[in-house]
């Protein structure tokens, strides 16, 4: 078992491995539940989640791990014990890997320096969420054959967005073109996402992509400056209405995290 923290500091042949034994669980489903048999996963969820959480907790029981779901607010970190404390503990009681969803940025980098359990990211502040992004990858590998020469619009919230990161790191490396739309506000900071990456009207990147990538407002990250439009403005400006959508390419499709 291995960490997994960023698609940014995955190998390509990290990735296609990932990929191709998803694809083998798709197409050969056989029992699996011994995968994980006698080893023990806890999930530590400090950010609220239905579909990311469930998912990690239906798959680790599929695989037949030893589940534990973490609840901060009757563990010792209400009486001051830090996230590094709680690892130390879990990680001394035999626990092997921990999946991890929180609202700082280089949080795991940090822990992973220090401990010897395994370190999963379900998301982490606007930096990464790798198992969103290689669902995605899946996805779109699934419906065009290869990743290699497809065009993927990621429409929205970019500045915020953890997801739209590890979708531009991951097909970047497996040679997809990325083009990002949305408001000029939000448009991301980073210098690496700028230059790797086409920034189009909406219009012009709905009827370019093979892949339409939607990407919601992250209103619980905008507290401190607030939102700079309405939820309705938003929507009629940046959203995928019926009339844009009548750009998209025939074969195209429509991505949602």
């Amino acid at each position: 078992m291995s960490d997994l923290i960023a698609l940014k500091h995955l190998s390509v042949e990290d990735i296609r491995a990932i990929l191709n034994r998803a694809q083998e669980f798709i197409q050969y489903p056989i029992d699996y539940s011994d995968r994980l048999k006698n080893q023990f996963v806890v999930n530590l969820f400090f950010e609220n989640s239905t579909r990311t959480r469930f998912s990690f907790e239906v798959a680790e029981k599929k695989l037949g791990a030893n589940v534990l779901n973490f609840q901060d607010t009757y563990s010792s970190m209400s009486k001051g014990e830090t996230l590094y404390d709680t690892l130390k503990t879990i990680e001394a009681l035999g626990v092997g890997a921990a999946v991890i969803r929180h609202s700082q940025n280089g949080i795991l980098f940090d822990l992973k320096e220090k401990l010897n359990i395994k370190l999963i990211n379900a998301g982490t502040g606007t930096e990464e969420h790798p198992t969103q992004a290689l669902l995605d990858i899946l996805t779109m590998q699934q419906e065009f054959g290869q990743i290699e020469g497809l065009k993927v619009a990621i429409i929205g919230d970019l500045q915020h967005s953890r997801v739209a990161r590890s979708n531009f790191y991951g097909l970047k490396k497996l040679g997809a073109e990325v083009i990002f739309s949305g408001p000029e506000e939000y448009r991301p900071v980073d210098e690496e996402l700028r230059k790797g990456s086409t920034w189009l009207p909406i219009d012009d990147a709905i009827g370019e992509a093979d892949v339409v990538m939607m990407l919601r407002i992250q209103v619980e990250r905008h507290k401190e400056r607030g939102l700079v439009m309405s939820q309705s403005e938003y929507h009629q400006r940046f959203g995928l209405t019926e009339q844009r959508a009548r750009f998209m390419k025939k074969n195209s499709i429509i991505l949602h995290p």
